[in-house]
């Protein structure tokens, strides 16, 4: 299936409609939208949008019965990246280029082969892949356009947060009625932290299936994902952005735990790992990570 959008919009008539659990295959470009492949690094190809504003995403997927007060539970069954994808940064001036003195440098590139599971650039480096999805989302109850740039903590978006692999469920907040649900921003691997800006970003094809959940034990977006339990913060603020994370990691400890909150903030303290999810897209991504197997 597929329509493909550049932004999010409630007002979007969805291209397929689900019941929930629903299998959907969705294949989706690399976040620029090229149409042909890049035969050198930083080659000019076609894209999909001439004029483009976000993320080239493929949606809206409606999923019946979907409204605000429910979940949207992402389930990754299948992940595979296209046969290229490429990286780049800097081109462009802020805070963070500016301190890590690359501001006024031109746009460095990598182009990259994708083989099964690894990655090789023209310089020869090669890495294991770890396929996801770096925007996953639905639309602001707000009329209108919205930027698919930003992490927003109902409903979703450019989350970028590299444990979401095959395997994984994202628990959304579902944000509109049938839910309008946008997949892409392919990502062939990424370190936490997205820290020049793009991953091996690539397109993809994801198998997914779509549930609605009435109760989950703790709010906000969450993941459960073959690394461990996953909370996550998104604020214009670092430490606001921490808090959130770490506060709901807290609240489920405590209720798989039964443990008071003190008692669970201590036993968080021994067991869990605090990572910064990016930092490229305007609002800090945090995310806790509650790792598989580490409570007996």
């Amino acid at each position: 299936m597929g329509s493909v959008v550049d932004v999010f919009s409630r007002d979007v008539a969805p291209a397929l409609t689900v019941d929930a659990g629903d299998v959907v295959t969705v294949e989706s470009l690399d976040c620029s939208g090229h149409l042909e492949r890049q035969r050198v690094p930083g080659e000019q190809r076609p894209l999909m949008f001439t004029e483009r504003r976000g993320h080239c995403l493929t949606g809206p997927i409606a999923v019946r019965g979907a409204k605000p007060g429910m979940v949207l539970a992402v389930h990754f069954e299948e992940l595979t990246p296209a046969e290229w994808g490429w990286t780049a940064t800097a081109g462009k001036d802020n805070w963070l280029l500016r301190r890590l003195r690359v501001a006024d440098a031109g746009r460095s590139w990598l182009l990259w082969e994708l083989d099964g599971g690894t990655g090789t650039n023209q310089h020869g480096h090669t890495v294991p892949l770890a396929p996801f999805l770096g925007v996953v989302g639905m639309p602001p109850e707000e009329p209108g356009e919205h930027s698919t740039i930003p992490p927003r903590p109902e409903g979703g978006g450019n989350i970028d947060c590299r444990e979401l692999v095959a395997g994984s469920t994202l628990y959304l907040p579902v944000t509109v009625p049938d839910a309008m649900l946008l997949l892409g921003d392919g990502h062939a691997r990424q370190g936490d932290g997205e820290v020049g800006g793009t991953a091996i970003e690539c397109g993809m094809t994801s198998r997914v299936r779509l549930d609605l959940i009435v109760d989950r034990p703790v709010p906000g977006i969450h993941a459960e994902t073959p690394a461990g339990l996953v909370t996550f913060g998104f604020d214009a603020d670092l430490n606001e952005a921490t808090a959130t994370a770490l506060s709901a990691m807290v609240d489920w400890l405590q209720i798989e735990q039964a443990l008071e909150r003190g008692p669970a903030l201590a036993l968080a303290s021994a067991t869990v790992d605090m990572r910064i999810t990016q930092i490229a897209n305007e609002t800090w991504g945090v995310h806790a990570v509650l790792p598989t197997g580490v409570l007996g």
